[in-house]
């Protein structure tokens, strides 16, 4: 079966559909298969990314690596009343339609909770939660002691990550890997920042999860979306040499996508 990587996050605005982005084009660009499958039914960020780049290659002639797309279809389409059981019958044909012919499937979950997302969160290889640098986003994770800043207890998404995994444990599969990114970080070295990593660093020890580095906050990811490009593809649009800043952004990527130590990838590009 396909290594299924799932963006998982109920908070909105935490950069999850980029960083699902560039996560799938660096393992196309390092020779995988790859399908998309976005669950965010309402925002498709995920989707108008893919439709935004397979447009900007029609439009350049440019030829850049795109995924196979899985959209899930609606209800009278599958000749059922609409509902969860027609969503998850969608949701199971559009996972066996990319599993047939890829290594990968990316999914993008939305940052609200719904009945889907905790079932792609149980069906997890590797699963990604991105957040924020601030603790307005750590409450995503657990609840924190604002005084000593200690770690009070996990929220209700790190029980249903746990649960998924016990479950996953139970019936034999092979066991789910949870990395935490911290996105938008600043360079200045902050009390607020270092506090944040302190208390991620004592929670990713208690409930398991492992703590890797996410993406700066930089202009340049904004700008790329309406072309449907990644910080990996800029070495093929122009012949402008990068900024250090542009550089540095794609460093960034290479050293998350090599940190989720996925089964036969490694970016060096």
């Amino acid at each position: 079966m396909a290594h299924i990587i799932v963006f998982g996050n109920e908070k909105g605005g935490s950069g999850k559909s980029t960083t699902a982005m560039h996560v799938l084009t660096a393992l196309l660009r390092s020779g995988k298969t790859v399908g998309a499958l976005d669950l965010d039914l309402r925002q498709k960020t995920l989707t108008r990314y893919i439709q935004n780049r397979i447009l900007y290659i029609e439009r350049t002639g440019i030829r850049l690596p795109f995924p196979e797309t899985a959209v899930l279809k609606k209800p009278g389409d599958l000749g059922m009343a609409p509902g969860f059981e027609a969503t998850l019958r969608a949701f199971q044909d559009g996972i066996a339609q990319l599993d047939q012919t890829n290594e990968f499937i990316v999914a993008d979950c939305p940052g609200n909770y719904t009945q889907l997302s905790e079932l792609t969160h149980a069906m997890a290889d590797t699963l990604v939660t991105p957040m924020n640098d601030s603790f307005v986003d750590f409450d995503l994770l657990a609840r924190v002691d604002g005084q000593t800043n200690k770690v009070i207890g996990p929220s209700i998404y790190s029980e249903m990550v746990w649960k998924a995994r016990k479950a996953r444990a139970e019936t034999g599969s092979r066991p789910m890997n949870w990395y935490v990114t911290r996105n938008r970080m600043h360079a200045l070295a902050m009390k607020n920042k270092r506090r944040v990593g302190e208390a991620l660093e004592d929670l990713a020890r208690r409930i398991g999860f492992k703590l890797i580095p996410g993406f700066s906050d930089r202009v340049i990811f904004k700008e790329l979306f309406p072309n449907g490009l990644t910080l990996l593809d800029l070495q093929d649009i122009s012949d402008e040499p990068m900024s250090m800043s542009n550089i540095a952004a794609r460093q960034e990527v290479r050293d998350l996508v090599n940190a989720l130590a996925l089964p036969g990838v490694e970016v060096g590009f």
